[in-house]
């Protein structure tokens, strides 16, 4: 099936952008069009690669630490991933992915939490050119994977094909990247994993959790909705726990269930990395790094900066001290 009868393709040439960074706000600033915060839970490493294509973007991103991923791919667009590699399961929605399951999306907020040694590679297009293929083809698209991010379940056989040409791009970007220079390469690339993508549609099913388990996303989202929006004071695990009508207990099921986490470790990466990020935006000498972290509901001072160099390899007094550097 050649594709590029289909559409009409705009021959422009093929850009590769290749960054790394220990710190997951500079991590998230190579990453484009993608409008995607990252909190992390340990000292972060990571990797971006994007082959930018006329129609498509491929990409391939690497972390070291578990991260939870939320924002947007950026507005009207569809993504696929594939996991690679990782050290535990990919949390999203309440289900975690396995075997022929991807993780999709069409014009959708993101929220997912990744293991650790983690590894996604996938494919971004115009929702409008995934639209537009689907009716030309006559596939209907699943509505399950617009506006939520899912796991999907697909036929294998076109996502083993999808994952070949995605590991075949990535040898090529380590040992020949030029051949991407080549019209003629990038578009038999592009009709290539746009044939796979539209084999896969078709076979499209959300995964089911089941009740048991929207039940627990509900708790912990009701849960992770209190601890992010509740203004300039931190709440306290407890009071978590009253407003959602959980025991600590039970509430520890549902994160484990659903994030891949515990609700305290959960609690205090987030808090930890707001901390950060307010330390990060300072520039005068009034700022105190006590006061930001007792906003944040840190009370024990010396804990809090162990944890926090654990989680970022340096200790407060050093980011605020390069925040004031470069202001």
């Amino acid at each position: 099936m050649a594709l590029s009868a289909t559409l009409p393709i705009q021959d422009s040439a093929a850009n590769l952008l290749q960054a790394s960074s220990t710190d997951v706000d500079e991590h998230c600033a190579t990453l484009g069009r993608w409008r995607l915060s990252y909190d992390q839970r340990r000292a972060f490493r990571g990797s971006f690669t994007q082959l930018s294509l006329p129609r498509l973007e491929v990409f391939c991103e690497i972390t070291s630490q578990q991260v939870r991923q939320y924002g947007q791919l950026g507005a009207d667009s569809f993504g696929i991933g594939l996991p690679w590699h990782g050290d535990g399961e990919v949390n999203c929605n309440g289900a975690s992915v396995a075997g022929s399951q991807v993780i999709a999306s069409i014009d959708a907020e993101i929220d997912m939490c990744t293991p650790k040694a983690f590894e996604l590679r996938g494919v971004v297009a115009s929702a409008v050119l995934i639209a537009e293929l689907a009716a030309r083809l006559d596939i209907e698209l699943p509505r399950a994977v617009w506006h939520q991010l899912r796991v999907i379940e697909m036929a294998a056989a076109p996502v083993a094909r999808l994952r070949a040409h995605l590991a075949a791009i990535h040898e090529t970007i380590t040992a020949a990247p030029e051949r991407f220079d080549d019209p003629a390469a990038r578009q038999a690339l592009e009709d290539a994993l746009l044939v796979e993508i539209m084999d896969m549609l078709p076979t499209a099913q959300p995964s089911d959790p089941g009740r048991s388990a929207t039940a627990r996303k509900r708790t912990v989202d009701r849960a992770r909705e209190l601890m992010h929006g509740s203004g300039d004071r931190s709440l306290s695990l407890l009071e978590v726990c009253k407003a959602v009508g959980a025991s600590p207990r039970k509430l520890g099921y549902c994160f484990q269930e659903v994030v891949g986490t515990s609700p305290m470790h959960y609690w205090r990466a987030m808090r930890l990395n707001r901390v950060r990020r307010d330390l990060k935006r300072a520039s005068g000498a009034e700022t105190s790094i006590y006061d930001v972290a007792v906003q944040h509901g840190f009370w024990h001072f010396s804990q809090f900066s162990l944890d926090y160099k654990r989680h970022f390899s340096e200790l407060p007094s050093e980011t605020l001290r390069r925040a004031r550097l470069v202001a």
